[in-house]
C-alpha cells in the first residue's frame, strides 16, 4: 500500500476534515478525496463519514488508526536504517525508559559497540507505553521498562529488583516532592501516604526531581541505586519509618526477533547490572 495514503488518513484524523488536511499537506482537497477513495477501495470499507462539520471516523476507520500508525512508523524506521552503513551487517534496535538513560542505557550502548562491532546500533529513549508499542510493531528488538505487558510472543525477564525509598536533604527537608513513578506506585503510595498524595510540587521524571532536591531542598522517593552514593556521603538521608515500594526493571523483547547477537547483547546487559551499583546520574562531561 502507498504510505502516502496512510499519512493522508492520519492527517485527516488529526485535522478533523479533508479541507484542513489538504491545507496542512499542501495539496488540493480533490487530491485528498481521491486518496481517501483509493484507500477505502483497497480496504473495501468506509473510513470516514463526511459532513459539513468535517470528517468523522467510522468503526472501521477507528480500527485502521492503529494499523496506519504502524505502517508509517515501520516505513520511517526502514528509511532511517537502510541502506546499512558500509562495513555493517545489521542493526540492533534497543530502547529504554527515560529514567534509565543514564547510566544504564548509556553503559549498555557503550558495551554493545565495544563487543559487537559488526552491528550498527539504534537507541530509543521514551516512555514505557511507547516502547512496548514499538516492540509490538517490530521497530525495536528489545526494551527496558518498569511496567511490562505480557503479550503473546513477548519475552519478559526481570532484570533487577530495586526499591523506591524516601530520602531528604538534611538541612532543607521540605517540601515533599511527589515523583510519579507510574500507576502501580501511585496506587501504593497514595494508599500508604494519603496526606502526601496531593503535594504542592511534583515531577514525572526522577532525575529532574533529584536535581531539584539537591539544589533546593525537599524530600521524595527515588530508586536505591540512584541515591545510594548521596546517602553514603551524607548529602542525603533516609526518612525514618517511611514505607518502601518495590520497583523492578524488566527486559522485554519479541521472541520472533530473537537471535544469537541479541542474546549476546542481553548477556552484556546482565553483566553490566551485576557490575555497576552507582546510578547517581551525575554527568561528568569532558570540557
Amino acid at each position: 500500500m502507498d504510505i502516502d495514503l496512510a499519512r493522508t488518513f492520519l492527517e485527516i484524523v488529526r485535522c478533523g476534515s479533508l479541507a484542513a488536511a489538504a491545507e496542512k499537506l499542501h495539496v488540493t482537497q480533490t487530491a485528498i478525496t481521491a486518496r481517501v477513495q483509493k484507500l477505502e477501495s483497497q480496504l473495501a470499507c468506509t473510513l470516514f463519514v463526511r459532513n459539513r462539520a468535517g470528517a468523522r471516523l467510522t468503526a472501521d476507520g477507528e480500527a485502521f488508526v492503529v494499523y496506519a500508525n504502524q505502517l508509517v512508523q515501520t516505513w520511517e524506521a526502514a528509511r532511517r536504517d537502510l541502506p546499512l552503513p558500509d562495513g555493517y551487517r545489521n542493526v540492533l534496535h534497543i530502547g529504554g525508559e527515560i529514567s534509565l538513560c543514564n547510566p544504564l542505557m548509556l553503559s549498555w550502548a557503550r558495551d554493545i559497540r565495544a563487543n559487537i562491532p559488526a552491528y550498527a546500533l539504534r537507541t530509543e529513549i521514551s516512555n514505557g507505553e511507547t516502547l512496548l508499542r514499538q516492540l509490538e510493531m517490530g521497530v525495536l528488538d528489545a526494551a527496558l521498562v518498569f511496567q511490562p505487558e505480557y503479550w503473546p510472543r513477548l519475552q519478559v525477564e526481570q532484570l533487577l529488583e530495586e526499591k523506591l525509598i524516601q530520602v531528604r536533604l538534611p538541612a532543607l527537608p521540605e517540601p515533599y516532592v511527589y515523583i510519579d513513578w507510574g500507576s502501580d506506585f501511585r496506587r501504593q503510595h497514595d494508599s500508604a501516604l494519603p496526606d502526601k498524595a496531593k503535594a504542592v510540587l511534583s515531577f514525572n521524571l526522577g532525575p529532574l526531581a533529584l536535581q531539584y532536591i539537591l539544589q533546593n531542598g525537599g524530600a521524595g522517593y527515588f530508586r536505591t541505586r540512584v541515591v545510594q552514593s548521596y546517602l553514603d556521603s551524607g548529602v542525603l538521608e533516609r526518612v525514618p519509618k517511611a514505607p518502601e515500594f518495590s520497583y523492578p526493571t524488566f527486559l522485554v523483547y519479541s521472541r520472533d526477533r530473537d537471535s544469537q547477537v541479541l542474546q549476546q547483547a542481553f548477556e552484556l546487559l546482565r553483566q553490566l547490572v551485576q557490575r555497576d551499583s552507582d546510578w547517581s546520574q551525575r554527568w561528568d562531561p569532558l570540557l
